[in-house]
């Protein structure tokens, strides 16, 4: 088995099309952004990137039949019919698809026509690993960001110990049963077009490395780009947003609303213009989750290895089990300066503010105008 710290793995046959299919919160949005970055300098080396946009979401909702988020803009076939066409027009040059959302993909039927669509026997699968200790916090939040209204608590209850396990997100442990993931793909493609990357949270370059080595790219093509909408929420961000999301579902509010005002407006000005607090309370799973997710991480680490598909990295941080602060019995309390953001960002949203800025980016006479005058009439038009 090889490691990614130790060995550098040997780069894919020339014309393979290596889809990454995830899951989330694997370092996906840092992969998207760097290559995305890189698309101009890398059909020289040989390497396409197929897609307009960082990201292709629509496209691969589309493939495996998924909705869009709350309010989204619906996916459909067409979205999946210009990335492939975008991936015919590379040639024989290898190509990188990525996306987390091919996670969601359901049956082997779903699995088969993608990679057939994709140029079947050319297709290898890549699939990016993090302990499930760590993506589990993140991942509610990120739910909270698209919604959920259930607190940490009781979602790692309903996601660890209440069977079956799939209230209120059936999408998590399809997601990240991570065994059961890799199996799903070989099935389609074989263990011998999978490669499975475990990623070290330690190493912070080690993921970007990684991918340069598998694509024949030169080292240090591929760098991180600053991307401050990808943050996780704190604790406290998270209970303002899921109290939010509470009144807004309670009271039969529009999911077009929320997509618009709330995800692409308070949220994305919060995350854009406050960074989070050095002292601020962090979002701490219970020792009691920790220990069952360790033991679900062992098991899939076992399983996968036993496939036979490539691992690179150490399969034992799946399932090690990491020193947890002490979280006390402070209050989550969210400042004032937080709080006014999002309130701005929503506020900006409504009066259809192109960009959202931050309250310093904006004059005083620009925000009496746009608030006083064009957030009245948008808002009397629905």
């Amino acid at each position: 088995m090889e490691t990614a710290c130790t060995t550098t793995p040997a780069p894919l046959p020339p014309g393979t099309r290596l889809l990454h299919i995830g899951p989330h919160k694997t370092g996906t949005t840092a992969i998207q952004g760097a290559l995305f970055a890189a698309r101009e300098r890398m059909p020289e080396h040989g390497v396409a990137f197929p897609a307009h946009t960082r990201h292709p979401m629509e496209a691969a909702l589309a493939a495996c039949a998924r909705p869009a988020m709350m309010g989204d803009t619906v996916p459909t076939d067409r979205h999946w019919r210009r990335l492939l066409h975008q991936v015919a027009a590379t040639g024989g040059l290898t190509s990188v698809i990525s996306s987390e959302f091919f996670a969601d993909a359901e049956g082997d039927g779903t699995i088969a026509r993608i990679v057939e669509q994709l140029g079947g026997d050319r297709v290898h699968v890549l699939v990016t690993l993090r302990p499930l200790v760590r993506i589990m916090p993140s991942q509610w939040q990120q739910y909270v960001q698209n919604g959920l209204r259930m607190g940490c608590a009781d979602w790692l209850e309903h996601m660890l110990r209440r069977p079956p396990y799939e209230k209120p997100n059936p999408s998590f442990w399809h997601r990240h049963r991570h065994e059961r993931l890799v199996e799903r793909w070989a099935r389609a493609v074989g263990p011998g077009r999978v490669t499975v990357v475990v990623v070290d949270d330690r190493d912070r370059g080690g993921l970007l490395r990684t991918f340069e080595a598998l694509l024949g790219l030169p080292e240090n093509l591929l760098r991180p780009v600053p991307d401050a909408t990808n943050r996780s929420l704190t604790l406290a961000e998270t209970e303002m947003l899921r109290n939010l999301n509470v009144e807004f579902r309670g009271n039969g509010l529009p999911a077009e609303l929320y997509s618009r005002l709330v995800r692409g407006g308070a949220v994305l000005h919060m995350k854009n213009a406050c960074p989070p607090e050095p002292g601020g309370v962090k979002i701490v799973t219970p020792r009691w989750a920790v220990e069952l997710a360790a033991g679900i991480g062992a098991e899939s680490a076992e399983r996968i290895a036993a496939l036979g598909a490539r691992v690179l990295g150490d399969p034992a941080l799946l399932s090690a089990v990491p020193e947890q602060p002490q979280s006390g019995q402070v209050e989550p309390r969210i400042a004032p300066e937080v709080a006014a953001g999002a309130l701005y960002g929503a506020l900006a949203a409504a009066a259809g503010q192109a960009s959202v800025r931050t309250v310093r980016q904006t004059p005083s006479r620009e925000l009496v105008r746009v608030l006083g005058h064009r957030c009245p009439k948008r808002l009397g038009r629905r």
